[in-house]
């Protein structure tokens, strides 16, 4: 079997994650690096023997078919659409775009040149999310009524090294977090009919406590706390925050509830971790983990599949149809809170099929 060239755009903090988990796949293969700043393209090369280069460069690969666009949110469509005229297949860094009509741009280009569009976050590929949705499947907690998902910290200006990108437009905890949560909720439930939110921005400013910015003051355009309902056309009602706001919690990340029992699912920023199940009446068990993928960091598992999909021309998950449909009912809670009123969902897209069970690291179908 051939493999699948790879390019990579974008050499900040997250693109060594990709490369390291890049080489659990191999049927795909690097092939090069590129970034707007040169010096960090020939670094991040240098780390893991590998050409950087300009963008432009890399676009003109002819062994490049893949391009992963780890880029800040504001330059994710331009970057997109610049590797889709290339002829190039596409995996973008969470979100999609800034807002659905950027979003569109990219997922027209890619329909007009018969291209395709992967987007993260590829989390739900874990062993830890495959085997929650295939208990849910199988009714280990009968049909989902109900639900809760919830994320709350006290910002990324306490870790990272230039966070000033998370309060500005293309930003915020729901554009940030809300993918991990909301893309695991729907391959577990199915698309959202409809959202209503609120929102609140109590800082206009925020005091950077990380190297080497620390001590300084960077400006907060987004809301920093999203909470509301998700409605899904299934008849599930899950609560959901997202929040920057919050010093320390007691919240499960997800919480599933059904008519016979109830789930608790893994961080959805996370591959792995423990899935518990109680049945009506009774307590918390843990049941064991039916996939791979668990153990470790599989951010590129994504792009891994859509290669496999390429080389098996079938659909790949982590898709651009899902990653619209994502952020549109993240879009919705900020329109929720502006409107005062329910927001429904216009696009609608099928669960991700699901990964074969006990499949070993690198091996997908």
């Amino acid at each position: 079997m051939r493999r699948i060239g790879i390019g990579i755009i974008g050499c900040g903090n997250i693109s060594t994650a990709y490369l390291k988990a890049a080489q659990r796949f191999p049927f795909m293969e690097v092939k090069a690096l590129a970034d707007m700043r040169s010096d960090a393209a020939e670094r991040q090369g240098a780390a893991f023997g590998l050409p950087g280069m300009r963008v432009d460069q890399l676009l003109r690969r002819d062994d490049v078919e893949i391009v992963i666009n780890l880029t800040v949110p504001l330059a994710h469509t331009d970057v997109s659409l610049a590797v889709l005229n290339a002829g190039k297949h596409v995996h973008s860094e969470k979100p999609l775009g800034i807002n659905v009509a950027e979003a569109a741009k990219v997922m027209d280009l890619a329909a007009q040149k018969n291209l395709r569009v992967g987007c993260a976050p590829d989390t739900f590929l874990g062993g830890g999310h495959q085997t929650a949705r295939k208990l849910i499947d199988d009714g280990a907690i009968g049909t989902p009524v109900a639900g809760s998902a919830f994320f709350g910290c006290p910002g990324h200006e306490r870790w990272h090294p230039a966070p000033g990108f998370y309060y500005l437009r293309g930003g915020g905890p729901m554009l940030d977090m809300g993918p991990y949560y909301i893309t695991d909720l729907v391959q577990l439930l199915g698309p959202v009919a409809s959202v209503m939110g609120s929102t609140a921005r109590p800082k206009s400013e925020r005091v950077v406590t990380s190297q080497p910015m620390n001590g300084t003051l960077i400006p907060v355009e987004v809301s920093t706390h999203v909470a509301g309902t998700l409605e899904f056309e299934s008849g599930a009602v899950v609560s959901i925050a997202m929040s920057f706001d919050v010093p320390k919690h007691r919240h499960a990340p997800i919480e599933i509830y059904g008519d016979k029992g109830s789930m608790l699912v893994p961080d959805p920023n996370r591959f792995g971790g423990e899935v518990q199940v109680a049945k009506t009446g009774g307590e918390w068990e843990t049941v064991p983990l039916t996939h791979g993928h668990v153990d470790g960091e599989f951010r590129s598992i994504g792009v891994a599949d859509m290669a496999a999909a390429i080389l098996n021309n079938r659909p790949h998950r982590a898709s651009g149809a899902l990653a619209f449909h994502v952020l549109e009912v993240m879009e919705a809670f900020q329109t929720s809170a502006d409107e005062g009123r329910r927001v429904g969902i216009e696009s609608r897209v099928e669960r991700p099929a699901m990964l074969p069970a006990g499949r070993e690291t690198g091996q997908i179908d």
